[in-house]
């Protein structure tokens, strides 16, 4: 019987073939009290580095064979299992619980684990608990002696299906027999997302319940494209997805062609698409794909995977080989934007009931001016090197960014004391992501250079539902007419004062969403790598005045996102 099953498209593309599922031994231990805590610290010690030698190896088996930007998710696991902060507490437990070694590393990495997952408001953080997770499978199964899945012994065309895979799994796939994955947990910028997006294997996470509903070697399609998965489907629907497989290579072919063209309208609109990035390693995709400029530098990372609050050196490190790396494009790079829901486990921060409305992003930046000092000089000095534009996250009010303002110039006067010309060309920007900001913005394009449209905090904030909730995940709705209103009014209100507007949500890269912010006159579109070449291949076939013609019958005749929705689908058929 034909069954659909829905989850989140990660990997563009299709894949149709039998079900290979990935059947993880059991991994349960007993806690048990031991005599001899130096035994198991040696044999944790063991463990971490038998893993971090087989990752080496597997690192150095693929090169080549992934990109630079793949590779580095290798070094992120091997310092994961290298970090002295986790080492310590493990043998800690052990020696003062007398506890054997799984139950300590499962206390530690647990912990770890579930602070990620409840970073809901950020979805490049909250997907990094994968990577712990694949950590923690890899030593409980060396501790106890027990074999991961081999996928390097596939020889057959599968379509792998899994609870969770991570890149270990993943970099060890060959494209020529995967054809497609689809997983229970994880999302679009987990990093097995990543590495079959590099490898251009069709890829749907977030399946619920796919695996107890599938049968090894039962045909399955992986529809990549919307995150549909059909078991056992009916011949004229395997048909239908070849034509759609084909189709869509074809197309690739035509986008690759693109890498190097200009981000320009079908009428001669010069517009600009850059990337959204996590970290010098995501720097290599952009380029590779074409992007303008690097739109979104999320800057928490560089403090997420560090022991203490990271000196201004060490910043100032990250940014410079950041911005080089760029060769002349520019990076705009977000101050901390972390809260409640990101905790930092060096800076206790207040338990709230309600972190995403609470002591988050620039609110605590000015709170503890030496911290955001630190962070402004780091990026001022590597101004010097390459392009770099700054802007605050989360701005509410005027007084704030008049603060946060009068902070980096302060910083910059004391630094022109020693460097008569550096930052003449930083540009300062804000998110515009809190609807009093998209209210007030008229008045707040008169203090900044460019403003940059945060749409997934800007809509759960306007819908008053949480993105991460999925009970109320009807609520994000970017093509309702109102909030398209909003976004239109934020433009004009930017261009008012030659502000420039740019939009870094998943909004920016949403096929529905481009003519009608190309009829609203957005200046920049900021999105994942991976969908640059498309927007920008789509953006050659439209026509600013068309599309402002359709923005104005979406806003004056359409009363729901859904009618929106239909009526763009209908017009992007017509034009074609």
């Amino acid at each position: 019987m034909t069954l659909k099953m829905t989850g989140t498209a990660a990997s563009n593309g299709v894949g149709i073939a039998p079900a290979y599922i990935i059947d993880k031994p059991d991994l349960s231990f007993e806690k048990r009290r031991i005599s001899d805590p130096g035994t198991e610290i040696q044999r944790f010690k063991d463990a971490l580095n038998s893993i971090s030698d087989d990752l080496k190896k597997l690192k150095i088996a693929v090169t080549g064979r992934l990109s630079k930007d793949e590779l580095a998710i290798f070094d992120v696991h091997i310092e994961i299992l290298n970090d002295p902060e986790m080492f310590n507490q493990v043998i800690t437990r052990i020696r003062s619980q007398r506890i054997n070694v799984e139950t300590a590393f499962e206390e530690v990495i647990s912990r770890v684990i579930h602070e990620f997952e409840a970073m809901t408001g950020n979805k490049y953080m909250q997907e990094r608990a994968t990577d712990f997770a694949s950590i923690r499978d890899q030593v409980l199964a060396k501790l106890e002696g027990k074999q991961l899945p081999n996928l390097q012994a596939i020889d057959h065309p599968v379509i792998v299906v899994a609870h969770m895979i991570g890149p270990s799994d993943t970099s060890q796939m060959d494209a020529k027999f995967v054809k497609g994955i689809v997983t229970e947990v994880g999302g679009k910028t987990s990093h097995a997302a990543i590495m079959a997006r590099s490898l251009q294997i069709p890829a749907i996470v977030g399946c619920k319940g796919v695996v107890r509903q599938l049968r090894n070697s039962e045909h399955v399609i992986v529809d990549g494209f919307s995150g549909t998965t059909i078991i056992a489907p009916e011949p004229n629907q395997v048909k239908h997805y070849q034509q759609i497989a084909s189709q869509y290579a074809a197309e690739k072919l035509q986008w690759a062609k693109l890498v190097n063209s200009p981000s320009v309208t079908k009428d001669g609109c010069q517009l600009t698409i850059s990337a959204n990035i996590g970290s010098s390693n995501d720097i290599a995709a952009a380029v590779n794909n074409g992007a303008d400029e690097v739109g979104l530098f999320r800057t928490e990372f560089l403090y997420m995977k560090s022991e203490h609050l990271p000196t201004e050196e060490e910043q100032f490190t990250a940014y410079k080989n950041a911005v080089e790396q760029l060769n002349g494009k520019a990076l705009v790079v977000r101050t901390l934007d972390i809260g409640g829901d990101k905790p930092l486990t060096f800076m206790p921060l207040p338990h709230e009931l309600n972190p995403f409305l609470g002591y988050r992003a620039i609110r605590i930046s000015l709170d503890r001016p030496k911290m955001f000092r630190t962070q402004l000089r780091a990026l001022i000095r590597a101004s010097q090197f390459g392009e770099i534009n700054i802007m605050f996250p989360m701005i509410t009010t005027l007084e704030e960014l008049q603060a946060a303002k009068k902070i980096y110039y302060d910083e910059l006067r004391k630094l022109r004391q020693d460097y008569p010309h550096i930052g003449k060309k930083i540009k300062l920007g804000i998110m515009i992501e809190v609807p009093l900001a998209a209210l007030y913005a008229e008045r707040l394009a008169k203090e900044v250079d460019f403003f940059s449209i945060g749409t997934n905090d800007l809509i759960q904030y306007c819908f008053a539902a949480d993105r991460g909730n999925a009970s109320v995940s009807y609520l994000y709705q970017p093509l309702n007419p109102p909030f398209l209103k909003l976004i239109h009014h934020i433009i004009q209100s930017g261009h008012q004062h030659n502000t420039t507007v740019a939009m870094c949500g998943e909004m920016a890269g949403d096929r529905l969403a481009l003519p009608l912010l190309i009829g609203m006159g957005l200046d920049e579109y900021s999105m994942s790598a991976t969908s640059i070449l498309r927007t920008r291949s789509m953006m050659k076939k439209l026509d600013t005045h068309e599309c402002q013609q359709l923005y104005q019958e979406a806003v004056t005749k359409c009363e729901t996102a859904e009618q929106v929705r239909e009526l763009v689908e209908k017009w992007l058929i017509t034009n074609k």
